[in-house]
């Protein structure tokens, strides 16, 4: 029984990078974890007014869907061997990426259009933290794209062989999920 666990857990081959980047991305997880338990207790409370749904979340949440598109086209071109291509489409998504995030304050903006402030209720103080924690991840991911970029324009290649663009798309896909999963609980549950 003890060899047949070993085994196991020996055959999943996972590089330290592929650790490191499951390992942060549960830390991630379990951070909104704690600020969605928080929240849920929150809401019962006299005071948690709703805010209204800043139009821009709408395009912003369209914006970051896309960009899961554009990164999949990028791991499609790298393993065709494509470096060009690859590199446009990188482009794009670190450019969605940086959109997100632009439009995300835009919407911070069009809510103090409204009155809304960080301090104005409970829901609108999630909601601004819950954005600005949620742009930091992005950002992150954004400059592990341009990384790439700045690699493969270097000669360095992040075609067929390497992993680290796979590692990044995961990471994407993550932060992707993660902004659905915000929209729907600060606005729809």
């Amino acid at each position: 029984m003890q060899e047949e666990i070993i085994e196991q857990e020996t055959s999943l081959n996972l590089s330290s990078a592929q650790l490191g980047l499951w390992a942060f991305i549960a830390t991630a997880t379990m951070l909104f974890a704690g600020f969605t338990s928080a929240i849920f207790v929150r809401r019962a409370s006299a005071d948690w007014r709703p805010i209204p749904v800043p139009s821009l979340l709408w395009l912003t949440t369209a914006i970051i869907l896309a960009s899961s598109i554009t990164i999949e086209r990028a791991r499609a071109l790298s393993k065709a061997g494509r470096r060009e291509s690859l590199r446009r489409w990188l482009s794009a998504t670190a450019g969605l990426g940086i959109l997100f995030v632009v439009g995300q304050l835009g919407a911070w903006r069009q809510l103090v259009a409204l009155g809304v402030y960080l301090p104005s209720n409970p829901h609108s103080s999630f909601f601004y933290m819950l954005t600005g924690a949620h742009a930091v991840h992005l950002l992150g991911g954004v400059l592990a794209l341009i990384y790439l970029l700045v690699r493969s324009l270097n000669g360095k290649s992040t075609a067929p062989g390497t992993k680290d663009l796979a590692l990044c798309a995961t990471y994407w896909h993550f932060v992707g999920g993660l902004w659905v999963y915000l929209f729907i609980m600060l606005f729809v549950m």
